[in-house]
């Protein structure tokens, strides 16, 4: 690891430059030159580079979550703001791993791959989801194959980002706070194609209530495409096309494995609500600004902090099965209770206004997270002693 390597030499610390500007020019003066992954990087080149990921992320996060707001009111545009926005990350991005490819700087072999594989596999599905569009007409579903290419390359990018900054930067509180911001970044993400059904079903009772969100065009263009005129059905084909096991099996049962990774490299007691925190907090302020602008909103998974809460609960137990068979009941009681209790939250405080506080969902498959949750979280502590042992060997 970088941390155990003997520190790089470099300029006195009073001489560094604050802004971002004045570093750029230094790192280029005094660091531009070929090396192999794993080159001895001096603090403030690791800290300038990962919060400049950091920049790079939230570009993308207001981007995509200004983006799917968007699609539910307006016809694709490839040049809409959204689309500008998240275009501002991933040409940071871009640059930035063009930097770790080159220098070998702030990334070791493993993480410099998943940064380099995640790349372009975004820079692929991007121009695959443009001609898609192009010869089938809208995507309705924010599941589709291009849709999960993007999500999937984001993903292994911030794995490479998680793991190089896990390896190679020094213990702190500030390795800690970027740490904790990256695996929020990272459940975003991976929670975002369950917005289909939090935007979902609010443009549908906006429909029935007959004040529907989405621009005549757009509904035409939607039902056009199912051959049938623009009534319920097929504002439920525009709405609605995910079966509702998809929403609690994935806004649960995932994100509570997410949780777990997060709470077990962040170490601290209550890592994973933070996680879940933060990333609640975030939409919850997203949602009055969409509102602000007159774009659609969608539910808040308010549940998924007692998803986080659950998984911190577990690690209060011993380490194992047991952990992972408490952690599969806490996660289970804890995610489909909250849920259970945010979905009365429109019958109980606003009675019988049209709209929802979350999406339908199949209950059934709390047996299925239940199961899931305990087999991985059990199998995670052998894969764990397993890759460690073959590292340490290596």
């Amino acid at each position: 690891m970088m941390s155990r390597m003997a520190k790089a030499v470099d300029v006195p610390v009073d001489v560094i430059p604050r802004s971002p500007i004045g570093k750029t020019r230094l790192f280029f003066t005094r660091h531009w030159h070929r090396g192999a992954p794993g080159q001895p990087t001096p603090d403030w080149v690791l800290r300038f580079c990962y919060g400049m990921w950091l920049a790079a992320f939230a570009f993308k996060l207001l981007g995509s979550s200004w983006d799917m707001s968007w699609h539910f009111m307006w016809l694709r545009d490839d040049l809409a703001p959204p689309h500008l926005i998240n275009t501002v990350g991933t040409v940071i991005i871009v640059v930035l791993v063009a930097i770790h490819s080159y220098t070998g700087l702030g990334a070791d072999k493993t993480s410099l791959r998943l940064m380099q594989i995640g790349l372009l596999t975004f820079l692929v599905a991007a121009p695959l989801d443009v001609i898609n569009h192009r010869v089938n007409g809208l995507d309705l579903t924010a599941w589709s194959p291009s849709h999960m290419m993007l999500y999937l390359g984001t993903g292994i990018m911030q794995a490479g980002v998680l793991l190089g900054w896990l390896r190679l930067s020094p213990p702190g509180r500030f390795r800690t706070g970027v740490l904790l911001a990256l695996w929020a970044f990272f459940l975003e993400n991976t929670f975002f194609p369950n917005g289909q059904q939090e935007y979902g079903i609010l443009g549908l009772r906006a429909w029935e209530r007959g004040a529907p969100e989405a621009e005549p065009s757009l509904l035409s263009f939607a039902a056009n495409q199912i051959g049938h005129p623009v009534d319920r059905t097929a504002i439920l084909h525009f709405t609605m096309p995910i079966p509702e096991w998809v929403y609690p099996l994935w806004g649960i049962g995932v994100m509570a494995l997410i949780l777990v990774l997060a709470r077990r490299t962040l170490g601290f007691r209550w890592a994973a609500s933070a996680v879940a925190l933060a990333y609640v907090a975030y939409r919850s302020v997203m949602w009055p600004l969409l509102l602000g602008l007159g774009f659609p909103v969608s539910t808040v998974p308010f549940y998924l902090l007692f998803v986080g809460l659950a998984v911190d609960l577990a690690f209060a137990m011993s380490s194992g099965v047991l952990r992972a068979g408490a952690g599969a009941l806490l996660v289970t009681a804890f995610g489909y209770g909250a849920f259970w209790v945010q979905s009365q939250f429109r019958p109980w405080v606003l009675g019988d206004a049209h709209t929802e506080s979350a999406p339908p969902v199949a209950y059934w498959t709390a047996l299925v997270v239940l199961g899931g949750v305990f087999a991985l979280w059990a199998a995670a502590g052998p894969a764990s002693r397993r890759w460690s042992a073959r590292r340490v060997t290596a």
